[in-house]
């Protein structure tokens, strides 16, 4: 097969299953990454996140993920809302709308797997593994070699013409599969509207201090939130999303069609009354399957107590 229609047909068969975007690289070790790394973990912007602390050397070659890797595919794919909550009631993320990423994007990856194995001409089938937020691996670093987007100064991924509300996958494979797929250029140009944006100051230019981030805040951290910070959350209850939305190419985000990432009916409708005194089996109910899970009853209340300011309004 002539080489560059391989990754071709590679890429049709990732917009048949539904991805947004998708790209290949070879698998190799990283460069200059290593060292931007380890500044941030040596200043905490962590925070409780320790486990990124973990795996060094498989964050910095996929081939010590999967043993023999060659090429690795990345993928995007579109969880923009097609309807969206009030702008006056608690504010949760986009990405949680519907039901959990995870589940989504790794049955999707496991499809294009199939999908593409029958184009694969020598007569030992190559070894893969599927990954997604999942993995020691340094997805919008692999997203932005393998072409897709570039990385913007508010740390999130940015296809042109799309945007950045995007979910990320790869599947890392012993096939070797040449492609011409190159990084892109940044093109935030002068902007620093999502840096200026941000409600703690958790963001500076490709630089992120998970310990200010209200988005960690309301997911990750366990326990009470810092005082200053549980004061800015300014009706969030669940992540925070202001430097996507500051963004001037998120203009571009159109609605998501994987029906899977569609909100419910509960989970637009909920109103300031019902979450200050939500039940833990109105949780369960309303957020089975979805990403809100992540923060658990406790931190959920724990948000929405500290929005008291916001609900006397």
């Amino acid at each position: 097969m002539v080489r560059k229609t391989l990754a071709t047909k590679i890429k049709q068969a990732a917009r048949e299953v539904g991805f947004s975007a998708c790209g290949l690289v070879a698998a190799e070790e990283i460069t200059g990454e290593g060292e931007r790394l380890d500044r941030w973990l040596a200043d905490d912007c962590c925070a409780g996140m320790e486990y990124l602390r973990n795996h060094r050397e498989m964050r910095l070659d996929p081939r010590q993920l999967v043993l023999g890797a060659r090429t690795i595919i990345s993928v995007a794919l579109n969880y923009y809302p097609a309807e969206r909550r009030e702008e006056d009631e608690p504010y949760i993320a986009y990405y949680a709308y519907g039901k959990d990423y995870h589940v989504v994007m790794k049955k999707k990856l496991r499809e294009l797997w199939e999908k593409i194995l029958p184009l694969h001409e020598g007569e030992e089938e190559p070894a893969m593994r599927a990954f997604t937020d999942s993995a020691p691996v340094l997805e919008r670093y692999w997203a932005w070699r393998a072409g897709i987007g570039w990385i913007g100064r508010n740390t999130c991924l940015i296809i042109p013409g799309k945007g950045s509300y995007f979910f990320l996958g790869e599947i890392i494979t012993t096939w070797e599969i040449p492609t011409d797929d190159k990084p892109q250029r940044s093109r935030c140009g002068t902007c620093t509207r999502c840096v200026e944006a941000c409600p703690t100051g958790a963001l500076s230019p490709h630089r992120i201090d998970a310990r200010r981030c209200l988005s960690y805040l309301t997911i990750e951290h366990r326990g009470e939130l810092p005082e200053r910070e549980g004061k800015l959350l300014g009706g969030r209850i669940f992540g925070c999303d202001t430097c996507q939305k500051a963004c001037p190419w998120n203009r571009f985000a159109s609605p998501t069609a994987e029906r899977a990432f569609q909100a419910s009916p509960a989970l637009l409708s909920l109103k300031k009354e019902q979450l200050a005194g939500l039940t833990v089996e109105e949780y369960n109910r309303i957020f089975a399957q979805s990403a809100v899970k992540r923060a658990k009853y406790d931190g959920l209340m724990r948000n929405i107590r500290a929005n008291e300011d916001f609900y006397k309004h």
